[in-house]
Formats: structure tokens, sequence, C-alpha cells
């Protein structure tokens, strides 16, 4: 009888185990706690320490060998690159082959958009800003010889020697007075000097005017006297990229006043073709600005001549654009 009645409660306890049927309902509270432990089976939120166990190791294997498989695929990736020498050069990049121009000193940081050069050259707060930014700019360049060019061998170059190869031309900034940090690079006398550079491009090399003839009509007429008075006498020294700075209306040309170029007006062609060499720093042309009026604002133009590179203000290649403003 015992055993009959023990039957019937097993059935009733089977058929109320029915997957289909609604469970009993419990509070919100209890069913969090089953969630994160659950004192019948002992899962923790949802899975026992088993199935746990399962689940990490498949996701450890799984995440190692896809990792392993990355980098693999990076080694590979690496092993068809050259630290030093870029992939795709000149037209097959994205740089292009037509270099622009860059300035320095540059606004502050926080002024990410603006290309105005604005101070006072009576109070030395005022100007401090353009001075500490033109000497951080240059440290590199007043390291010459046994940190020069970060471990590089610095060589002097000229139009008649050329470096060999691993070398790199000097860049003596120091000699070029008044456009040097002892002279505040004239910020505290209103003349200011700004730094030109012309972008590197590996493996570009320029194509030099070395026919009068063949000068565009939009030089300025004095760098094309210039041009034309070497032909003559030193013609190894038109070898080289050419610089012009002047007011972009005929307004800022009345108020840009004198301008000379330390310490020449261009970038000797010795420095070229840039390819990376080991210590290499790119030439300038200090563009002093001798007397500038005050109180506008001057809007100025700089451009870089030879035969392939093209000027365009709106892509900003062949030239740079900045303004002064001395108070």
């Amino acid at each position: 009888m015992v055993a009959k009645d023990s039957k019937k409660d097993l059935g009733a306890k089977v058929e109320s185990m029915n997957p289909y049927e609604k469970p009993p309902e419990i509070s919100t509270s209890q069913s969090i706690k089953n969630f994160f432990y659950n004192k019948e089976t002992g899962a923790v939120m949802g899975r026992t320490a088993s199935s746990w166990g399962k689940v990490g190791i498949f996701y450890l294997i799984f995440y190692g060998v896809l990792a392993a498989l990355v980098s693999i695929c990076f080694w590979f990736f690496f092993q068809t690159l050259d630290v030093r020498i870029p992939k795709w050069q000149l037209d097959r990049s994205i740089i292009g082959t037509n270099p622009g121009l860059g300035f320095r000193p540059m606004p502050p940081s926080s002024n990410v958009e603006s290309t105005l050069i604005w101070f006072k050259g009576t109070e030395p707060d005022n100007y401090k800003h353009w001075v500490n930014q033109l000497s951080d700019f240059l440290e590199d360049y007043k390291k010459l010889g046994s940190t020069a060019g970060r471990g590089a061998t610095i060589t002097e170059c000229d139009y008649h020697k050329f470096p060999s190869p691993g070398q790199v031309c000097a860049v003596n900034v120091r000699q070029w007075e008044p456009c040097i940090q002892e002279n505040y690079f004239g910020y505290h006398k209103s003349g200011p000097c700004v730094f030109i550079k012309l972008n590197k491009i590996y493996g570009w090399k320029p194509e030099y005017y070395t026919d009068v003839q063949e000068l565009p009509d939009k030089m300025p007429r004095d760098l094309k006297t210039l041009i034309g008075n070497l032909t003559a006498r030193q013609a190894k020294q038109l070898n080289t990229i050419w610089v012009s700075c002047g007011g972009e209306n005929p307004a800022d040309e009345e108020n840009i006043g004198p301008v000379r170029y330390i310490p020449q007006q261009g970038f000797p062609g010795y420095y070229y073709p840039y390819e990376n060499t080991v210590g290499y720093l790119s030439p300038l042309v200090a563009v002093h600005f001798e007397r500038p009026k005050t109180g506008i604002l001057i809007n100025v133009e700089c451009r870089a001549w030879a035969k392939n590179i093209k000027h365009n203000r709106n892509d900003k290649i062949g030239s740079v654009h900045f303004e002064l403003l001395i108070d």
C-alpha cells in the first residue's frame, strides 16, 4: 500500500514538472538572488562551476589562437616594409609630388586654426611666446657637433660639395643675425623673423630654374633680377629652390616694409633629395621683416619656386599664408 502511494506521489511530481506549465511565481528579489547564486543547483549567474570552467577554457584557447594568427599576419606584413623607406612614394603616395611650405613660430596651441603672429614689441612678456617657440624649434639645429642631427654624420656642404651617402648637411642657424635667440629674433624691435621650411617628401627632386627665359610671370621682379645676375657669375647657385615673401594684396605690400632673407633667398639644392637619412634637418630660410607697419593686420604669403612646384592657395601647396599684427 505504501509502495503504491509513493508511486502515485512520484507520478504527480513528474506530472508537475511539465515544461509547458507556468512555473511557480517568486519575488523579484528572490529571482535576483537565484541568478547570482542558486542554492539548489549551485549555479552562479546561471552556470555551475564546471560550466564556467569549460567556457573559460574555450575562450582562452579561442582568443589565444586568434592573437597568434594576428601576430603572424603582422609579422609577415612588417617584413615587406622598410622602417626608413616608405613603400609608396611620390605619385603613388598620398602626399604626392608637390611640397607645401611651413612657418615658425606658430600661434599658441589653443588656436589651432590661427595663423596670426600678434605681439607687442615693447613688452617682453607679450612677445615671450614667439621667442620661446622659435628657440625650442631651433634646438636641434643648434646642436651642431657631437649631438647634432641625433647621431648623424654632419658635414658642411656648399654648391661644390654635396653630402656623401649617410651624411647630412649642417644648417648653421647660430650665425643668422639678427634672427638669433640672443637678439630675441627681432621681436623686441618690432622687426620679427619668421622661419620658412619646405615640407619633406621622400625621394622628391627639385627641377631648378636655370634659364631666365623660363621664369614664370608671377615670380616677383626682385627675385627674377637675382636669378638673372647669377646666370652669368655663379651658375651653380641656380640649383636652388627659391623663396619669396610678400603682401597678399596691394595694401599688404604697402605695409609689409623691407624683407630680408637669411642666409639666402632659397633652399640650396644640396639638401635634396630627402631620403630620411639619420639626423636629417630640413633647410630653413629666416625671413626678416625689418620695418612692418604697426597697428595694421598684414597678410603675408610666401612661395617656393621650382619648375615642379605648383601653387594653389586653397590646397595649401607650394606656398604658406600667415598674418602679422604688431601693436
